[in-house]
């Protein structure tokens, strides 16, 4: 009895865990991001964006329960088609990255024409909390 108090009440105690962008930072396709958002947004678990986060990545800025370290770096582009339509401009892609973005940070890579094409667009993470009003993370 005294032993499953004494779990209860650390399990209780103890932080949440965050799940983080690593091993998300290159990018990728936008069917490997959407599951994780999707459980993100329904447990309403911490996701720290930690590090290099490019492309889909950053699609994480528009979880309800985001934060951004103030070392990480962002790389924004245009959203592109598969195989031979790699290296061709896709206005849904891009539309789907923009609707994950605050107001603020639309605004700057719309007037920056960031999203206009396929070069990142490096924003690093002190600017995106700092410009944007993204949460800064927690200390660990």
């Amino acid at each position: 009895m005294r032993y499953s108090l004494v779990l209860a009440l650390t399990i209780i105690s103890a932080p949440a865990i965050a799940g983080t962008s690593q091993g998300y930072g290159q990018g990728g396709w936008f069917e490997r991001f959407q599951p994780v958002i999707d459980e993100h947004n329904s447990s309403g678990e911490l996701m720290r964006i930690q590090g290099h986060c490019q492309s889909n990545c950053t699609l994480f800025l528009g979880l309800r329960n985001v934060c951004v370290e103030r070392s990480a770096r962002l790389l924004f582009h245009a959203g592109h088609g598969r195989g031979p339509n790699r290296n061709v401009i896709n206005a849904g892609s891009t539309q789907r990255m923009m609707n994950a973005y605050n107001a603020s940070l639309r605004q700057y890579l719309t007037d920056g024409r960031y999203m206009d094409t396929l070069a990142f667009h490096t924003v690093p993470g002190s600017q995106i909390i700092d410009r944007f009003g993204y949460r800064e993370c927690p200390r660990s």
